[in-house]
């Protein structure tokens, strides 16, 4: 069963930070596996500008749930690596 998702609330400034958290993540691990962005969108089905753009730490860009898990299993990681967020002072 495929679901419709509902429009995406606009992103709160305070979370813009763990967005980029996110995005930091997964640029980690993917280079921890030695993958290429290309590699990677294209295991997970996005672009390489989109992937570009979700680990870009000067860019905030939503990700769905769908896709981190996704990417975590292309990446062997569980999603929850992809979630630690490091405190900023």
């Amino acid at each position: 069963m495929v679901m419709k998702m509902s429009r995406a609330k606009p992103i709160s400034y305070k979370n813009t930070s763990k967005y980029i958290q996110i995005g930091l993540n997964i640029s980690y691990y993917r280079k921890l596996r030695g993958l290429s962005q290309e590699e990677l969108a294209e295991k997970t089905g996005i672009s390489r500008s989109y992937l570009s753009a979700i680990e870009a730490p000067n860019i905030v860009k939503t990700i769905s749930l769908e896709l981190l898990f996704d990417i975590s299993d292309a990446l062997s990681v569980e999603p929850n690596r992809l979630l630690e967020f490091k405190e900023t002072f």
